[in-house]
């Protein structure tokens, strides 16, 4: 689990505080590193599963939601800014795009070459990576998947396509750009494995009758909230949101209204 200075956070916690008087010259940094066009622009990614990570659309309106989207929400609220979601196929578009200023915050799974992009605040859940194998598959575990011939596809440039190409030896990793790309390779019989986070795949194998998701994981990591490099006092104040999410219980609702009733919140950040 990543650890964070007390200063950091200590620092945010005073943002925080600050924000109630809008003439603090914390609360003026904050909006400025936080959100320079005068609204929160939260980048978000949009699939066809439901996990911390991934929204969905909703069918009536089309606008997206799930966690990250009820997260960001609370955070502009707080700031007293609208919201703009700003919406990518994928966590590797998301990475990317906070280099060119696309969004002010993001969610996203935490890995090093992520790092290299984007600052993390603290992960307000922990995911497994595993695969989900078709109904009928001969597979039963992990080290059934590394076999010659096995097509084992991801999606492009995540953190779970990466861990999945280091851990295989027997076999590659192909990789689509969206989880409906994944989607549409299951129903049409072009996978036999499919690695994606758990909470993803369970949401996943509601799709295909008689499909599994295979026990442990190649993978773990957190999930954490981010800015783009060189904004100091924005991922102060999104680190100290974060902790306080998780301790007030905003986290557990977000989860929960997406249906990840049983996902566990992750533990507090360890300070130095």
């Amino acid at each position: 689990m990543p650890r964070y200075t007390a200063s950091i956070v200590a620092l945010g916690w005073a943002i925080l505080a600050a924000c109630t008087a809008p003439t603090a010259n914390e609360a003026v940094r904050t909006l400025q590193e936080l959100a320079p066009t005068g609204k929160l622009r939260v980048g978000i990614a949009v699939g066809a599963v439901t996990s911390a990570f991934w929204t969905t659309k909703d069918s009536v309106s089309g606008r997206p939601q799930g966690v990250t989207v009820d997260l960001g929400a609370d955070i502009a609220s707080k700031l007293g800014v609208p919201i703009e979601l700003v919406v990518y196929n994928n966590s590797g578009e998301v990475t990317a795009a906070g280099a060119r200023g696309e969004w002010d915050v993001a969610f996203m799974p935490v890995d090093a070459e992520r790092a290299k992009i984007v600052d993390f605040g603290p992960t307000y859940f922990l995911i497994e990576s595993t695969y989900l194998v078709p109904a009928g598959s001969s597979i039963s575990s992990i080290a059934d998947v590394d076999r010659p011939g096995t097509r084992v596809l991801a999606i492009e440039n995540t953190t779970t396509a990466r861990s999945a190409a280091r851990s295989l030896k027997n076999t590659s990793v192909m990789t689509c750009k969206t989880v409906d790309e994944l989607y549409a390779a299951m129903r049409a019989g072009a996978a036999d494995a499919i690695a994606l986070s758990r909470d993803a795949l369970d949401s996943f194998a509601l799709k295909f009758p008689g499909a599994r998701v295979l026990p442990g994981y190649f993978q773990a990591t957190g999930i954490a909230i981010a800015v783009p490099k060189g904004h100091p006092t924005a991922l102060a104040y999104v680190s100290a949101y974060i902790e306080q999410a998780k301790s007030s219980g905003q986290v557990r609702r977000a989860l929960d209204n997406a249906g990840l009733k049983g996902a566990p919140v992750a533990p507090a950040a360890m300070l130095n």
